[in-house]
């Protein structure tokens, strides 16, 4: 069940793949972590959702990822007469406090923090941004605008302001309440959405306590502009296109993706790109061309994950849309090319152990042609920096912690074994060796390379790096 594949693949569950049989047909068809939707379902199903994935775990020997996302802030208008209503361009259109049904030319808006972050001669979006508003007026309960693109408008259709920052915490109180839940249910990362700033981020951080790994959703333009000042503090980043797209020009999500991937991995924290990849395939067993190619670039890309929402949570072909996505992320990463652009990227080592016995081992696999390269590791620290190299020998990783395992199991490229840390040198080696071949990356006369410290089961000392046969060390047991 270890991967060839170094792309990770991120699959959401929902109704359509709520069972351990499914979950596991996911698992098979090449789903590397789960994620769980905190906007839809109960505690009770998001429970039980959990249970079934480490139970498919048990089954397959590999450790598994689950990712608990958080639904942030949710900006919504109000109702309307007859449930929705249509606004015509050129029309003027008032947003407001008050509670009454909305028509044709208002509707209530009841978030004062939008009245107080608005600005005359800047836009408000509504529906996705189907509907486009320029704000003439701004009053203390009221905002006068101009329909610059007009539609169909119905009840609770969601608002996005992209000029302003909004004075929002990024967890509501339902985010905390979400958050101790995934806490206390052993959750591996925590996405966090509606990041405006660093200080979100921070926020998060300081409820989890390092009982999780925190992923910063990014989607607001804010965000984008502070991008390494929350990469500073994330674990993990998402280019989460949705919401991204929606709030600056369409035009200018694919550069924003490349530019977070690089940011991202010249910090050593892995990156996701989300938001319909195969967007089709909720209702068709084939994606269209396109989303073939949207997959395939930010595999180009060098992202560490990419993943599907309603695809796999709610579609109607969830397994065919992760064999899919898991046959482009194969096929790309046999291209030459995809060797050349992840080398052309290629990071700046920092002035550090790690890192310097990180980049030797890159290269010293390339000189001597390893097959492999392990890694001991405790805390995750090693195997981080290790992928980041993104050699071309395949990156095995030793923990004896299992949530470590579970953890890195969204980074590019680590295959996870859960196994007791060395107890000496030899050992070191025989282990190394014999996983090697156990798993089949390694056999007879290949050469692998080894990345550990010494004295064992001291985190963030790897300062070891050796080389070894297979077939020297490897014991049969």
């Amino acid at each position: 069940m270890h991967r060839r594949r170094r792309t990770r693949i991120i699959a959401t569950l929902g109704p359509a793949s709520n069972s351990f049989e499914m979950i596991k047909k996911l698992s098979e068809a090449g789903a590397d972590v789960f994620r769980l939707n905190m906007s839809h379902g109960s505690h009770r199903e998001a429970s039980d959702l959990y249970n079934m994935v480490r139970e498919v775990e048990k089954v397959t020997g590999r450790p598994i990822g689950i990712l608990a996302d958080l639904q942030g802030p949710k900006l919504r208008v109000g109702t309307f007469k007859g449930n929705s209503v249509t606004i015509k361009k050129g029309e003027k259109f008032v947003l407001d406090m008050d509670d009454s049904l909305g028509d044709e030319g208002r509707v209530e808006l009841p978030h004062p923090e939008i009245y107080e972050a608005v600005m005359p001669k800047t836009e408000l979006l509504l529906d996705d941004g189907k509907i486009r508003l320029h704000i003439d007026k701004v009053e203390e309960k009221r905002i006068t605008t101009t329909v610059l693109v007009g539609g169909k408008l119905s009840n609770r259709k969601g608002v996005n302001v992209p000029s302003a920052i909004l004075p929002l915490a990024a967890l509501t109180e339902k985010d905390k309440k979400d958050l101790h839940f995934a806490l206390d249910l052993g959750v591996d990362w925590v996405a966090l959405s509606f990041v405006q700033r660093p200080q979100d981020v921070q926020e998060a951080k300081d409820i989890i306590a390092g009982r999780a790994s925190i992923m910063a959703k990014i989607e607001k333009p804010s965000a984008v502009h502070a991008i390494d000042e929350i990469i500073a503090l994330s674990d993990g980043v998402m280019v989460a296109r949705g919401d991204m797209g929606v709030e600056m020009p369409m035009e200018q999500v694919p550069p924003q993706q490349k530019k977070i991937i690089r940011h991202a991995r010249r910090a050593g924290i892995p990156s996701v790109v989300a938001t319909q990849m195969l967007e089709s395939m909720i209702t068709s067993p084939v994606p269209t061309r396109a989303e073939v190619s949207d997959v395939a670039n930010a595999v180009f890309d060098g992202a560490d994950a990419i993943m599907l929402s309603a695809e796999s949570a709610a579609g109607d072909y969830p397994e065919e849309a992760v064999s899919t996505m898991n046959r482009v992320a194969k096929s790309i990463e046999r291209e030459p090319s995809y060797r050349r652009m992840l080398n052309k990227d290629e990071a700046t080592p920092e002035a550090t152990t790690a890192d310097a016995i990180s980049a030797a081992a890159k290269q010293v696999a390339k000189t001597v042609k390893a097959k492999a390269i392990v890694c001991y590791t405790g805390s995750g620290s090693t195997a981080l920096r290790a992928s980041r190299e993104r050699p071309q020998a395949s990156l095995l990783v030793l923990t004896p912690n299992i949530g470590t395992a579970r953890r890195l199991a969204l980074v590019w490229g680590l295959n996870c074994v859960y196994s007791q840390d060395a107890i000496n040198f030899q050992d070191m080696i025989d282990k190394a060796c014999n996983v090697c071949h156990e798993y089949g990356y390694a056999v007879g006369d290949d050469r692998i390379v080894i990345m550990a410290g010494m004295p064992f089961g001291t985190p963030g000392k790897t300062n070891v790096l050796r080389i070894s046969r297979v077939q020297d060390y490897h014991i049969k047991v």
